[in-house]
């Protein structure tokens, strides 16, 4: 029986735990709480994933060691180097080949179709960051390979469009969006992540490169629509919180002063080519309603 450690408990992690879990391989997640989800073939841990020796004991004999771990959105340049450095080296002890699940910051602003044999060419400081966690994994030995997600959607996302659009549009309320509201806009869902980091776990072509989670294309006006059209709530109201807001907002939360950095270009869409992950992985984008629809079944 293959058996795989899980670093994280959010949902992508859960739902990538289940996916193994229902294919009869056993699964241990680790993260700080011991969270996550209930299945006779996973095992929840408590860890910290920093302590690499801990790390370590726990990856021993496992198959896979999976990532989709970060730490607190304005610490990424101070903490991201060190959780990347225990990942690494508890893949390199024990021999385990390693998934890691990144995102898209690390290319910085691009002209066009975002594609995954782009430069990682970003100058801001979390998207270096988590540039630096992929070239210093890539230029390892360990076998590894990163899945890269665009902004999350669907069930259990924890995302600027989960807490800032889909609540309020459920709730009635006025939407203010820290981006341009009616510009296109690739987005993944959560099971689609999932499914792309099995897929990617199983495939020898998978490693040594990155690969782009499917994704939905539409202007965040549109999504939020289809959430209200699917819940029966009234049509969205919305508004785009300016640069100046978001500085002002900064004063009360750091996570405000970190989007002036991944804010996209005015007026430029931000599409994602993942026409490698179809091919290859045979991973294809889950249609939007259906994804909201578990959302709201929820």
């Amino acid at each position: 029986m293959k058996s795989h450690v899980i670093v994280g408990r959010g949902a992508a992690a859960s739902k990538t735990a289940l996916l193994l879990a229902e294919d009869g391989e056993r699964v241990r997640m680790v993260s700080r709480s011991g969270g996550g989800p209930d299945h006779p073939l996973v095992d929840k841990v408590a860890a910290d994933a920093t302590d690499t020796d801990r790390l370590t004991e726990l990856t021993e004999g496992a198959d896979t060691l999976f990532t989709t771990a970060a730490p607190p959105y304005h610490r990424w340049p101070e903490q991201f180097p060190i959780l990347s450095a225990s990942l690494l080296g508890a893949a390199r002890r024990t021999g385990a080949a390693y998934v890691m699940l990144g995102n898209l910051y690390g290319y910085g602003p691009v002209n066009g179709p975002i594609t995954p044999d782009l430069p990682l060419a970003a100058t801001g400081p979390k998207g270096r960051a988590r540039a630096r966690v992929w070239e210093e994994a890539a230029a390892s030995e360990v076998k590894v390979t990163e899945v890269r997600a665009a902004q999350f959607y669907g069930a259990g996302a924890f995302s600027v469009f989960s807490l800032m659009v889909q609540r309020q549009v459920l709730d009635g309320r006025l939407a203010l969006v820290p981006q341009e509201l009616d510009v296109p806009h690739s987005y993944s869902a959560i099971g689609d992540t999932a499914r792309t980091l099995v897929a990617a776990s199983r495939d020898e072509q998978a490693y040594g490169r990155a690969w782009h989670v499917p994704t939905s294309t539409l202007s965040v006006r549109e999504l939020a629509g289809r959430v209200a059209a699917l819940a029966g709530a009234p049509e969205p109201r919305m508004e785009e919180l300016t640069e100046r807001d978001l500085t002002l907002l900064a004063f009360t939360e750091p996570f405000w002063a970190e989007l002036h950095e991944v804010l996209t270009m005015p007026g430029r869409p931000f599409v994602v080519d993942y026409s490698e992950t179809e091919k290859v992985l045979g991973v294809s984008a889950t249609p939007v309603d259906d994804v909201l629809a578990e959302v709201l079944s929820r």
